[in-house]
């Protein structure tokens, strides 16, 4: 009789960590007095799991909601600010009030920049943005992300070289554009005026790659696995303008897609971003 117990109360654990795994698991279905200790513990186990995972979740739907909630609320103020600094721009200023004017619309625009990059961080961490990848061909990306740039890059002189060829892979278009731009955006950022960034495809069996070339200032090797992390700056562009948050951004919009990044750099001699994306 007593394997016969103990095959009952391993049945009934085991039911008990389907109802976990599925999602169904509740307390009131297991009374505690027809149960073994063991099985009153594994109980209890499970039920402190539910409620720690419900808590987490609950303070990540709170987060989100206080991120979106403030997006909303700068957003009139902001574009406000930012009208106001263009109207007084377009007057005859002093050069004192004019540098004073132009600051103010620089600083509104980080600013800008920076609240949206916190709401798209926030749906990325949550999980409740949607990717809808499918079978398409980068080329088409490749050159909306280099008009997006090119201004950018024309006020440093720099020039974008689309050797991209036509091939085809797996991802979601918006998101993976704004993913290619934080690279090619950091690459024009951290590169000398009248340099050159290269856009290449590389087809590989399982993945295609996108690289980014550029002669840049580089990057200390061991600085290469913190540059991903949110809001690192390098220790030599941290008085430079940014908020670190571009290539974590890229890194969570590729990784969500199956894909990945890969970095190899050498201080002084620029730097070379592979983003690789599956090609089923």
């Amino acid at each position: 009789m007593k394997p016969i117990g103990n095959r009952k109360i391993f049945n009934r654990l085991n039911q008990m960590l389907d109802d976990a795994i599925d999602g169904n698991f509740c307390e009131q279905d297991y009374d505690e007095s027809e149960l073994s200790k063991l099985e009153v513990k594994w109980k209890r186990y499970l039920t402190s799991s539910k409620l720690s995972a419900k808590k987490i979740e609950d303070e990540r739907t709170a987060i989100k909601e206080l991120v979106t909630d403030i997006s909303h609320q700068t957003k009139t103020p902001l574009a406000n600010i930012l009208l106001y600094a263009q109207l007084l721009e377009e007057r005859s200023l002093d050069e004192q009030t004019m540098k004073m004017v132009e600051e103010i619309h620089r600083q509104s625009e980080k600013l800008d920049f920076l609240i949206q990059s916190l709401v798209k961080t926030s749906r990325l961490e949550s999980g409740t943005f949607q990717l809808y990848p499918e079978k398409q061909d980068v080329e088409p990306l490749i050159k909306e992300v280099i008009e997006l740039a090119a201004a950018k890059a024309g006020k440093k002189g720099i020039t974008i070289k689309n050797e991209a060829a036509s091939a085809g892979a797996v991802f979601d278009p918006k998101w993976t554009k704004e993913a290619l731009f934080n690279i090619v955006d950091n690459a024009i950022k951290y590169s000398p005026e009248a340099s050159q960034i290269s856009i290449t495809v590389l087809v590989y069996e399982m993945f295609l790659c996108i690289q980014v070339r550029d002669h840049g200032i580089g990057i200390e090797e061991e600085e290469i696995p913190r540059i991903f992390g949110r809001f690192y700056r390098g220790k030599n562009v941290r008085t430079d303008e940014g908020v670190g948050i571009g290539l974590y951004l890229a890194r969570q919009i590729i990784e969500s897609q199956n894909g990945y990044i890969k970095v190899t750099s050498n201080p002084g001699s620029g730097s070379k971003f592979q983003i690789f994306l599956p090609k089923v």
